[in-house]
């Protein structure tokens, strides 16, 4: 089958593999249908993943159709299905408690694990969702949405709360699409200009403040110095998390929905005073991808305005090198794989 491989930071190639052949008990073999290009596989190609070994087949925003899945599974040859590519060990403590997004052992396809640039893979026959009414290039988004919705679940924030998202790229912008699906009144903050302009002419964001010396003052202006009662962090640099304490209104709530591998410092006295609320959100759940998938069922999620690049299989190897560097104008690229 075919396969593209990041045999070493830099280097793509489009490879011939056998496919699957032993498939584990419990799993399913999957003919990938489409696969969205991630932060994470640019880090990939680039060498910047702290936690990653080459060669790696990149790949975990996913959308298939079943081939073979085991009997009682519920899925049925030919279905269309999205991929939840966090697979989880199914007994550990955060497991056990209904929460296989942080596993102790979870493994990510594409990171941990081999991916889907490939024609066929098998995964857990749990990690298949049906892809209902979607598309299978829409169905390819929900995954990176639905690390939005979870975020926006964590915060467990109130119709009418204000809302700052931070970073306005894909991540981000699932985000701020859910913040607002959630009745907030949502703000974006991001240092270009260029993405906030998108998220205004795509999205319908109104709100839009650029990153630079005015930045607290702009931001005051909105809250009437108040703050905002939900701050999402999705930039992925430590300055930026640190710097989202100063935004957090009094009573409210900062999740960090990027991660980085740095130690983030902060004031305890600004923590204390605001009596701030502190989240992590990892990955997403089987619950938010439900979500995603009802809400772009329902008209709430413009995805068409989300996809703005696409490829062939073939055509990755020249083109991910090329958006891993140039983004004008890119917020998600979709691969087709089905023939």
């Amino acid at each position: 089958m075919r396969t593209i491989v990041c045999q070493e930071p830099g280097r793509l190639e489009l490879v011939e593999r056998p496919s699957p052949s032993a498939i584990p008990e419990g799993w399913a073999r999957i003919a990938v249908s489409h696969v969205g290009i991630c932060g994470t596989d640019y880090h990939i190609f680039e060498g910047k993943h702290p936690f990653l070994e080459y060669p790696r087949v990149m790949g975990h925003e996913v959308s298939a159709t079943v081939v073979e899945a085991p009997a009682g599974s519920g899925l049925a040859a030919g279905q269309p299905v999205i991929v939840n590519p966090y697979i989880s060990c199914g007994s550990c403590v955060a497991c056990r408690k209904g929460k296989p997004n942080c596993c102790v052992a979870i493994r990510v396809l594409g990171v941990h694990t081999d991916g889907a640039f490939c024609d066929e893979i098998v995964v857990p026959a749990m990690n298949l969702y049906p892809a209902g009414n979607l598309s299978l290039e829409a169905a390819a988004t929900v995954e990176f949405l639905a690390i939005g919705a979870h975020a926006v679940r964590r915060a467990q924030m109130p119709k009418g709360s204000r809302s700052l998202v931070i970073g306005a790229g894909p991540i981000g912008l699932g985000t701020a699409l859910f913040s607002r699906i959630a009745g907030h009144d949502v703000t974006l903050l991001d240092t270009s200009t260029e993405r906030l302009a998108m998220a205004s002419d795509r999205l319908g964001f109104e709100s839009g403040v650029v990153a630079d010396a005015d930045v607290a003052s702009a931001l005051a202006d909105i809250t009437d110095a108040e703050g905002f009662d939900v701050v999402f962090d999705a930039t992925g640099y430590a300055k930026s998390m640190e710097a989202a304490f100063a935004y957090v209104a009094h009573g409210g709530t900062l999740v960090y929905v990027s991660v980085v591998k740095d130690d983030i410092r902060f004031a305890d006295p600004e923590f204390h005073k605001r009596e701030m609320t502190l989240v992590g959100s990892r990955n997403a759940t089987a619950e938010d991808f439900r979500h995603v998938v009802a809400s772009i069922e329902a008209g709430h999620v413009p995805v068409e305005a989300l996809v703005t690049h696409r490829t062939t299989l073939e055509a990755v190897p020249a083109d991910l090198p090329r958006w891993a560097t140039t983004k004008d104008g890119l917020i998600k690229a979709v691969v087709r794989v089905a023939r």
